[in-house]
């Protein structure tokens, strides 16, 4: 499955710079393309906390303090985190009950954390380390095509 969408990815992101319309376009081939999947999207650091981006799925949590849940943990030590069972998370965030588990991935690009990539799941264990690989590697290509520093500065302003 993640040759087909990282192939994907490298398409939507080969010819533009913008991250807010790649993170858009990303958040809808994964909310589309990948199984057993009930959000996914993005949330960026602004001053020092995370602050909702482009995602697919219903409305969810609008800012993250850093540290909180499990995107905000993710962001604090910038590593994958893997949840397989939300409700067994110590502060979890629930923005929407029906999801079960969760894997959040930090957006690092030389050495700065911009924010997290996160995808939530109605299947308790849905995430396994492929998942991890496939998506870390899809948000690498986001990364390196977009023009983090606009980025930087919008959601810091």
């Amino acid at each position: 499955m993640y040759t087909e969408l990282i192939s994907i990815a490298r398409e939507i992101v080969a010819s533009e710079s913008n991250f807010i319309c790649n993170a858009a376009n990303i958040s809808s081939l994964l909310y589309t393309r990948m199984r057993d999947i009930n959000w996914a999207g993005f949330y960026m650091l602004s001053h020092n906390h995370l602050l909702l981006g482009p995602f697919m799925g219903k409305p969810a949590c609008i800012q993250i303090a850093m540290g909180n849940g499990v995107c905000g943990k993710a962001a604090a030590i910038e590593k994958t985190c893997i949840v397989p069972d939300v409700n067994s998370f110590p502060g979890h965030i629930a923005c929407d009950n029906a999801s079960k588990s969760e894997i959040v991935i930090p957006l690092v690009k030389r050495d700065v954390l911009y924010g997290v990539m996160d995808v939530d799941s109605p299947i308790l264990d849905r995430f396994q380390i492929s998942d991890k690989e496939g998506l870390e590697e899809i948000a690498e290509l986001l990364l390196e095509a977009s023009d983090m520093e606009s980025v930087l500065q919008y959601y810091n302003r």
